[in-house]
């Protein structure tokens, strides 16, 4: 029998990196098996005021835990960072966290990419770039050296001398059919958004494995009532309202804070979950282990994450922890 994987999403954009070394210790504790870390050099909104380097934060994390399992959620290898030196900070972060890290990584957004003045790539390109960056990657963990020339990367006698016993696994996040494809053909596991079956069905059906892990994020709001936690919604992560297309293509904070006034509160209820419900926290769980992830992380809005910590270790996790997912969710399609 199979139980479903609850994990916690820590939030570069809203939170310090003192502040996540200390939500990562609380959500092992809490009972959370997992984490994923968003990689960003800007916040999506300048009242968010944080953005810190998220690998040294892994590090700081890697000696306050025992248990937690990591990986970066997701890491964008095709402008502000080169694959090479990615595929150095994986493999260094692997051998602080045996077995505990995993590489999640993606096409990135315009807001973090664009800082050393480069044109920012049309979609498709961005696709292509980071199958490159994935192949540059996965050669220099092996440890041999590395002398590539493609068409976006050049990488000359590279070689990774500190590396973990085994390399950790890479995940791909994905938004479409081409994205599921390249991740069942890249990688070893898919990262989602959003509670799309046929996301889940077409990297199926591009060859992953049955048993490979399918992450997605679950965004939620816990306060001690329905209005407080909408109240914080709307001011924390209106991010929610606004197209996913769209949200690749803005280049600065000033830009999402305009698009922010734009929704209102009473919309943000039908993207994230508010309130201290555990029924309805564990119904839009439901609807992505339906949609067929395996692997779920719940990114608690606000400040309040001792209290959402407190809530889910008490009226949510002991429920998912002791019931099978076939019982849980019996119209699971990968159960």
């Amino acid at each position: 029998m199979k139980t479903v994987q609850i994990g916690y999403a820590l939030t570069s954009e809203l939170h310090s990196a003192n502040a996540m070394v200390q939500h990562a210790r609380l959500a092992e504790q809490a009972g959370f098996t997992f984490a994923l870390i968003s990689d960003h050099f800007h916040p999506f909104f300048s009242r968010h005021g944080e953005s810190p380097f998220v690998w040294s934060v892994i590090g700081a994390i890697a000696h306050t835990t025992e248990r937690l399992v990591l990986g970066s959620g997701v890491t964008c290898p095709l402008q502000r960072y080169h694959p090479a030196l990615v595929a150095q900070a994986a493999a260094t972060c692997a051998t602080l966290m045996p077995g505990r890290f995993f590489l999640g990584v993606g096409t990135g957004a315009h807001l973090n990419e664009h800082i050393y003045g480069g044109k920012w790539p049309a979609p498709g390109q961005r696709v292509a770039m980071l199958a490159e960056a994935i192949e540059i990657i996965r050669r220099l963990r092996s440890g041999q050296e590395c002398t590539y020339a493609g068409r976006y990367y050049t990488v000359e006698q590279a070689q990774l001398f500190s590396r973990p016993e085994n390399p950790p696994p890479l995940v791909v996040a994905a938004s479409g059919k081409r994205m599921a494809a390249l991740a069942a053909r890249l990688g070893d596991g898919l990262v989602g958004l959003a509670p799309d079956h046929e996301l889940v069905d077409a990297y199926l059906a591009a060859g992953a494995g049955p048993n490979t892990p399918r992450y997605a994020q679950v965004t939620v709001c816990y306060a001690r009532t329905e209005e407080a936690a909408r109240r914080t919604a709307q001011d924390w992560w209106p991010l929610s309202l606004l197209p996913g297309s769209l949200i690749p293509e803005l280049a600065t904070p000033a830009q999402f804070d305009a698009l922010a006034r734009l929704p209102n509160e009473g919309a943000i209820s039908r993207t994230v979950v508010c309130g201290p419900d555990p029924a309805r926290h564990r119904a839009r769980l439901r609807e992505f282990t339906e949609a067929g992830f395996t692997h779920l992380y719940v990114h608690q809005v606000g400040p309040d994450q001792e209290g959402f910590f407190r809530f889910y270790q008490e009226e949510v996790l002991p429920v998912l922890a002791t019931a099978p997912l076939e019982e849980l969710y019996p119209a699971n399609p990968a159960a």
